[in-house]
């Protein structure tokens, strides 16, 4: 033993500064749950939220739904929407700023009335030049008619400084509404290739991450503006395309390890029309749903109360095919068993979450393992 108390020391002093780094921009996954989807609702047809669940259920009825299933019947009777987006942006669009009030309001009065979904949010206008003003005024609107924590939705993000500046409208508007420091935390949509990838070459999305000061709950990807940015033509925009693959590999990477939760985009192809269209939709919707879930991808938008379907659907399949075999691999890791498997502490964590997200979504009802024994495994 050639080392003494002071090397250790002395490594131990040079690494502080990169010790405290880790702790604060690496904190882990975010505990609790997470929405498997968020359904955004222009802000002047919120009346029409409530009604998802059955409209999906008709649609089912109507269409023949091609995966019955009496678990997703229920979720859509008991909770049809699990994340609600009040859209002030590209499903609202341009009004009069008294129109826009006006909205903000009535938008409040029909959620303090209740009931609402679990989770809750409102996107709004970009903090470009054209919308900044805009969007500065609705969300302050909202926040004096609105009493509720909720989370903001910031699209078209395009560079750190508005990242920034966001963080500091967040600290004015919580002193300004005795809110505790913290209380206000948004989302960042990655709608342009800027978002993605710098002039200068660097991953502009993990510098968005840090310049949230932790305020950053999550990256949405909007497929149809960012393909549409990347010159990909209209008819081969798609959650997908490669140019969609790319910037979600580089999300992921970026919000690894963050406490930041992905989101997948959506399809524009609804299930409406006659029956061959609609099964068709559902169909395209259910593997889209699919695929993203075995990406890592663990949310995505919802667009249509017809969606709702398919996407409980496809994400109760990926939840209960994987059900055994994740709880066989993680009783074999706990008792240090041979299974033709090597996995590491890190795999047993994403099992244990894994089973957890099944639970919460209502995809299983025993996940093998008591739910505080999986929440210790998983954090």
């Amino acid at each position: 033993m050639r080392l003494s108390d002071h090397d250790y020391e002395q490594i131990d002093g040079r690494l502080a500064a990169h010790d405290a780094f880790l702790r604060d921009r690496y904190p882990g996954e975010r505990a609790g749950r997470q929405p498997v989807h968020t359904v955004y609702v222009p802000a002047d047809r919120l009346d029409g939220f409530r009604d998802w669940g059955t409209i999906a259920i008709a649609a089912m009825d109507e269409h023949d739904f091609p995966w019955p299933d009496p678990a997703v019947r229920a979720k859509l009777d008991r909770e049809p929407i699990e994340d609600l987006r009040v859209d002030f942006e590209d499903g609202y669009g341009v009004r009069d700023d008294d129109q826009e009030d006006a909205a903000v309001r009535k938008a409040a009065t029909i959620l303090t009335a209740g009931p609402r979904p679990p989770f809750l949010g409102v996107r709004i206008k970009s903090l470009e030049a054209a919308t900044r003003r805009r969007s500065l005024r609705t969300l302050d609107l909202f926040l004096e008619s609105y009493q509720n924590l909720f989370t903001i939705t910031l699209p078209k993000v395009s560079g750190s400084d508005q990242v920034a500046a966001m963080v500091t409208l967040c600290e004015k508007l919580e002193r300004a509404y005795g809110l505790s420091t913290g209380a206000l935390t948004f989302e960042i949509q990655v709608e342009l290739p800027s978002a993605v990838l710098a002039a200068d070459g660097t991953a502009t999305v993990a510098r968005l991450i840090t310049a949230a000061a932790g305020r950053c709950t999550g990256l949405h990807y909007g497929t149809y503006d960012y393909s549409a940015a990347a010159g990909v033509a209209a008819a081969y925009q798609s959650m997908e395309h490669p140019v969609a693959d790319y910037a979600k590999a580089v999300m992921q990477a970026a919000a690894a390890q963050t406490g930041v939760r992905l989101s997948d985009g959506s399809t524009n192809i609804l299930p409406v029309g006659n029956r061959d269209q609609v099964h068709a939709a559902w169909t395209l919707h259910h593997r889209l749903v699919r695929r993203s879930l075995e990406r890592g991808f663990y949310q995505g938008w919802d667009l249509h109360p017809a969606q709702l379907p398919s996407r409980y659907a496809a994400t109760y399949a990926f939840f209960r095919d994987g059900r055994d075999a994740a709880v066989d691999r993680l009783r074999r890791y706990l008792d240090r068993q041979d299974s033709g498997v090597a996995d590491e502490p890190a795999t047993a964590r994403a099992l244990a979450g894994y089973l957890l997200r099944g639970l919460d979504c209502g995809a299983l009802t025993d996940a093998g393992f008591p739910r505080p024994h999986l929440t210790e495994l998983a954090t």
